[in-house]
């Protein structure tokens, strides 16, 4: 009578042998060192037909004009695109004409300020975030009870989509929300948070870093501690401070990691799209129109891809250029 461990093993062997029968063959024709493209063929063609292809198709949009999506009934037209978003009255370098950073000097004055909020926005959420996610990542390092409890609670926003993170703070801020309805409770007039562009700017800005905020905390507090404590026993014998060791152990060893921080919030900060999509639809006005919302207005309501595609092949090139620099600044400070 054959062992249940015997019977067990049958479908596993069986599986082995087909999938010998079936994979041998090519083993034998390509050799056992090439057969590692075969298993990340298909990765490849999802990665070549989701991500490559329209990347290429992208990059080509951005030298047509027309209404067609179809790239063959397209006119090509050069730079033309790229003028047309660039197209400003220069007189702004005068310093007595007062038109700097002006959008409406600018053919295209809603590329422009599509890029000015785009800008404040970044400066204002990668900053706070990064600030904040370090001061929670220095006290979750520490020794405090319930420790566990509260990395869970900073990152249980990670987990939920952007969209219905988003849905929720609607329902919070709007006109008959429940921030109004407790400010009405208390005596206070309800407030225009997501209608009032000043209100909605900052509402944007907070959703966001509230949002993102415990993934980069995680990111630092791997980092913090992967800092060997023997430096922080060292300097405390020595008579370091709080705020020395902070400045001479953490922060220089602790650089490679916020460098990476940085980076990672820089990226998505320039592409945020879908929190500000459902929260104010770029609105009241401009006030909220970012980057990418203007890239999907021009591209879907106005059926523009043209230039809408020279308008993402602009935002790649900053983005790239603002990586770079951020990662050779980097460099920099380690080797300093």
């Amino acid at each position: 009578m054959e062992s249940v461990g015997r019977i067990l093993s049958r479908p596993a062997a069986w599986l082995g042998d087909a999938l010998d029968l079936l994979l041998g063959p090519l083993q034998r024709l390509v050799g056992t060192r090439r057969m590692g493209y075969f298993f990340i063929l298909p990765n490849m063609l999802v990665f070549g037909i989701f991500i490559l292809l329209p990347m290429l198709l992208n990059f080509a949009y951005g030298f047509t004009s027309g209404s067609s999506i179809l790239l063959h009934n397209r006119e090509y037209t050069g730079l033309r695109n790229f003028e047309l978003l660039l197209e400003c009255d220069l007189s702004f370098l005068n310093p007595g004409s007062g038109n700097f950073f002006n959008p409406n000097v600018c053919q295209y004055d809603r590329f422009w300020r599509a890029v000015n909020n785009t800008t404040v926005f970044v400066v204002f959420q990668v900053g706070i975030m990064v600030l904040f996610a370090l001061v929670t990542a220095l006290a979750l390092n520490r020794k405090i009870s319930g420790r566990g409890f509260f990395r869970s609670v900073y990152f249980y926003p990670v987990l939920l989509s952007p969209v219905v993170v988003a849905l929720i703070w609607k329902w919070i801020l709007q006109p008959q929300g429940v921030l109004n309805g407790l400010l009405t409770g208390w005596g206070v007039e309800p407030q225009p948070f997501l209608t009032a562009p000043d209100w909605a700017r900052l509402w944007v800005i907070f959703v966001s870093v509230w949002a993102q905020m415990g993934f980069h905390t995680l990111i630092l507090l791997a980092g913090l501690q992967a800092i060997p404590a023997e430096m922080y026993e060292a300097a405390a014998i020595d008579g370091g401070g709080l705020w020395q060791r902070f400045r001479r152990i953490t922060l220089p060893l602790l650089m490679p990691t916020l460098m990476v921080v940085l980076v990672l919030s820089l990226i998505r900060a320039v592409q945020v799209f879908d929190q500000v999509f459902v929260l104010t639809s770029g609105g009241p006005g401009t006030a909220t129109l970012y980057m990418v919302q203007f890239i999907f207005q021009t591209a879907f309501d106005q059926q523009n891809y043209g230039l809408a595609a020279a308008a993402s092949l602009l935002l790649a090139a900053a983005l790239l250029i603002l990586t770079l620099f951020q990662l050779r600044l980097g460099r920099t400070s380690e080797i300093a």
